[in-house]
């Protein structure tokens, strides 16, 4: 029997959140930036050719989601990585993989068993010797 992959209400919509973070391009490139050290929302706007209200919006759906933390230093407003919700991500893919594994072993079972059983579709018959093929 497989492995079942179970999630409570609540683990799938926190996954959601993740997910939905992790969907954008810019959001990773973010999340790459931060696994370097802290950086303020304008040295993390830089790279991209967006307005800092659209840089703003990216880093609530990264707080939300759990994955940046925005810090508060006097007028220095520090975001940083938080790599924990990844873990649930992580025990979300391990059980999937083994959902996944499990059927794909049951394949190449059935596959190596059709294999070596006859075409029953086949209408070519075993020639007598003295009529086979010869180059």
């Amino acid at each position: 029997m497989s492995p079942a992959v179970t999630l409570t209400p609540e683990r799938d919509d926190r996954l959601s959140e993740i997910f939905a973070a992790l969907a954008h391009p810019t959001r990773r490139a973010i999340l790459g930036r931060l696994a370097e050290g802290e950086a303020s929302v304008g040295e993390l706007a830089e790279p991209f050719a967006m307005s800092m209200p659209a840089i703003s919006r990216h880093i609530r759906v990264l707080e939300k989601a759990g994955l940046v933390h925005q810090g508060r230093r006097a007028q220095y407003r520090p975001c940083t990585l938080d790599t924990t919700p990844l873990d649930d991500v992580t025990a979300w893919t391990d059980q999937v993989r083994e959902v996944w594994e499990t059927s794909f072993d049951r394949l190449d079972e059935y596959v190596r068993r059709i294999q070596n059983q006859p075409d029953p579709t086949s209408n070519d018959k075993p020639k007598p010797n003295n009529e086979r093929d010869t180059p």
